[in-house]
């Protein structure tokens, strides 16, 4: 690979990148000179080899572990595509076969497909949850068992914020008798290597940079307080709501991993993990072969999202990058994170592409806004 040279420690922006990606290294240089303070990472691989690697900010380096949150979905749906692939799971299957007290409250034709489409309704409890009750994903997928739906099954379709992998993980380890996070080391971070972890061994800590609040701009607009069903998917219908930030900075939360809320690594770790995906890795074929890579990147969710208020907002679990990214293919599939993370696979280019922020993004829910003009050069330069 023919690399730039890299820059003085005190540079902006430090690490390499091949010569035809020169201009999303000027990109990234923007963004982190428009914030001052940002520390992020940004890593790109083309059909399977590392173009870029690049990082920026106080303290962070190419090897630094951020918290990501819902970056985890996106590492839990490639385990569940594998699973499906493997023949041990069916998308058809109703829940209740292989976990019988999911049928109260009305649940009992809700399928494994309807779980990955954010179609089952199960967004939280009316009493809400607590930070030890949504790190351990087993305790909460038998909290959700008996509720009921938060709408008639089939009417709609809102963001699982918290709760879609204890749902969908519970199924795994009912089939399977092993957890979504055993799945996940096994067959995934081990054997590729990825800096990218569902449940953070202590010996990992000294990496992780604390995640930070959003920074204050008093001539900003003023972020609503969410309601109904936004409040309910992210716990904040109750009398003292969850805290993200704190939530991510819990030692309980890194250690146990729960795939939709505490996932720890870098932008490295993402990009290689969904270069796998669609790509030769490490002498790897790629994971998805083409029938459960086009099941997987079907649209799966027309109208809006009853949660986020987003258009069409998921394939099969993960999130229609297209929609939100008019640069990359209609196929292009992956996940955001609350702190304004995102990473995604597109088989249209062959671009697997991850950026992460150790503080949290103004607006930056679903990704922060930088994400726009990244990927606009990112996918100029690989398609040129």
């Amino acid at each position: 690979m023919n690399v730039s040279p890299t820059p003085r420690t005190d540079a902006p922006v430090r690490g390499t990148t091949d010569e035809r990606f020169a201009r999303v290294r000027e990109e990234f240089a923007a963004v982190a000179a428009e914030e001052p303070g940002l520390s992020a990472q940004l890593a790109v691989r083309l059909r399977g080899r590392q173009v870029v690697d690049l990082w920026t900010g106080p303290e962070v380096t190419g090897d630094s572990l951020l918290a990501l949150y819902s970056s985890g979905k996106g590492a839990a749906h490639l385990v569940t595509a594998l699973l499906v692939q493997d023949g041990v799971l069916e998308l058809d299957r109703p829940v209740v076969r292989d976990w019988p007290e999911f049928a109260a409250g009305g649940k009992a034709g809700l399928t494994l497909r309807d779980l990955l489409s954010h179609r089952a309704g199960l967004l939280g409890t009316a009493e809400g949850l607590s930070t030890a009750e949504l790190a351990d994903e087993r305790r909460l997928a038998e909290l959700l068992a008996p509720s009921a739906p938060a709408w008639p099954p089939g009417s709609g379709y809102g963001y699982h914020a918290f709760t879609v992998t204890a749902l969908t993980g519970e199924v795994i380890r009912r089939a399977t008798g092993r957890t979504l996070q055993e799945h996940y080391a096994e067959r995934l971070r081990i054997p590729y290597g990825l800096d990218f972890h569902l449940g953070l061994p202590e010996s990992e800590e000294p990496r992780y940079l604390p995640a930070q609040p959003q920074e204050q701009r008093p001539d900003g607009p003023d972020q609503p307080e969410p309601t109904g069903l936004t409040a309910l998917a992210f716990n904040a219908h109750v009398g003292r709501p969850t805290d993200l930030v704190a939530y991510a900075n819990t030692r309980e939360v890194r250690a146990q991993g729960p795939a939709s809320s505490g996932s720890v690594g870098t932008a490295r770790g993402l990009a290689k993990l969904y270069a796998a995906a669609i790509s030769d890795v490490d002498s790897h074929a790629p994971l998805l072969g083409p029938d459960v890579l086009a099941e997987f990147t079907t649209p799966h969710t027309h109208g809006v999202d009853l949660v986020t208020g987003e258009p069409d907002h998921f394939l099969l679990g993960f999130e229609a990058q297209g929609v939100r990214y008019p640069a990359l293919g209609a196929r292009a599939f992956g996940h955001s994170g609350a702190v304004g993370a995102q990473s995604f696979a597109d088989p249209s280019t062959g671009i697997a592409y991850s950026y992460t922020r150790r503080r949290f993004a103004v607006g930056g829910g679903g990704g922060a806004p930088e994400n726009h003009r990244l990927i606009a050069a990112v996918t100029a330069a690989a398609t040129r």
